[in-house]
């Protein structure tokens, strides 16, 4: 999938909004799937992402967050960290199937179907080109913006 166009798709977004991969074109967007609202983990890295956000912006990007939670969840966790991006809900894994986030994983000794915490980089065009799987949320954030700002040179 990397270096291809990714097919147009479409999740109900928090804002009221429905999401479409094809009203990104001319922007550059970086999807982030993480397993659970207000988790740690979760928490942090779409806490780090906020604040690097007008950077991103500055590079002509945007963020979605994906996760199956709902959208009510959503909405309280994008209000509760004041998220300046939208949360997309992936309750039926359109998106997660499309980019291959669902694992089996490991949770207090029990296997588990779940989100790998993931991200991917599509260009202007609905390209792939760069991802991240099996995330550490420390600094990774940094590291995207990155290899965003990388793109600019």
């Amino acid at each position: 999938m990397l270096n291809q166009a990714l097919p147009d798709f479409e999740l109900p977004s928090t804002s009221g909004k429905i999401f479409r991969l094809s009203d990104y074109a001319g922007k550059k967007l970086i999807i982030y799937f993480y397993p659970k609202d207000n988790t740690p983990g979760c928490t942090n890295q779409s806490k780090d992402l906020r604040d690097l956000y007008p950077e991103f912006q500055a590079c002509n990007t945007e963020i979605v967050g994906i996760s199956r939670d709902g959208l009510k969840s959503h909405e309280n966790f994008k209000a509760k960290f004041s998220l300046p991006f939208e949360l997309l809900s992936d309750t039926e894994e359109k998106a997660c199937a499309l980019f291959d986030v669902i694992k089996m994983k490991k949770l207090y000794g029990k296997e588990v179907r779940g989100i790998e915490r993931s991200a991917f980089v599509i260009d202007e065009h609905g390209v792939l080109i760069h991802e991240w799987r099996k995330i550490k949320v420390d600094g990774h954030a940094q590291q995207v913006l990155t290899f965003i700002q990388s793109l600019q040179r």
